[in-house]
C-alpha cells in the first residue's frame, strides 16, 4: 500500500511549505507516502476557471492513473472523524490498496475527476485554500498513523 498526495501547484508561502513538509515527513513514518505536484494554470493566462480546472485535472489523472482508489478532497465530500479516517486508511493498508488523495488548485478540483474518484472526502466544512487543504490532509495522515499505532499524539 502506498499513499499519494496529488496536488496542483507547489506551496508558495515558505512557512506554509515548511509546515506541509514537516507533516508529510511525520506521516511518512506511518504510511509509505509519495507527493505528486502537478503544474497549476497561471491566472495571467486568463483561460478561465473551468478550462484551468480541466487542464489541472487531466494532469492529476495522468499522474494517478495506476491508482485504483482515488479520493477527491473537496467541500461536500464525506465527513469523517479522525478515528474513522484512521480506520478507513488501515483497511486500505490491509487490503494492499494504493490510495491517491486529489487536491485541486486555486480554481478547485475538476468536476470530471471528482466524479471518477472512488469517493469524495471533506477536509473541513469550509472552502480551504489548496495549500492549507494539503497541510490539513498531511496532519490527518500523521494523526491517523498515531491512532492506528495507539501512540499518544491523538487525544
Amino acid at each position: 500500500m502506498r499513499v499519494v498526495i496529488a496536488a496542483v501547484g507547489r506551496p508558495k508561502d515558505g512557512a506554509l511549505a515548511a509546515a506541509i513538509r514537516d507533516y508529510e515527513s511525520r506521516a511518512s513514518r506511518y504510511w509509505p507516502l509519495e507527493t505528486v505536484e502537478v503544474k497549476a494554470e497561471r491566472a495571467e493566462e486568463r483561460v478561465g476557471p473551468a478550462l484551468a480546472r480541466g487542464r489541472e485535472g487531466e494532469r492529476l489523472r495522468e499522474r494517478t492513473a495506476t491508482i485504483r482508489t482515488r479520493v477527491a478532497c473537496e467541500v461536500g465530500g464525506r465527513n469523517m472523524s479522525s478515528e474513522e479516517f484512521a480506520a478507513w486508511l488501515q483497511r486500505q493498508r490491509e487490503s494492499a490498496t494504493d490510495v491517491a488523495f486529489l487536491i485541486g488548485g486555486a480554481f478547485g478540483l475538476d468536476p470530471a475527476l471528482a466524479a471518477d474518484a472512488s469517493f469524495r472526502l471533506s477536509l473541513a466544512p469550509w472552502t480551504l485554500p489548496h495549500e492549507l487543504a494539503r497541510l490539513v490532509l498531511a496532519e490527518q495522515l500523521y494523526r491517523a498513523g498515531t491512532i492506528v499505532r495507539g501512540e499518544p499524539y491523538h487525544k
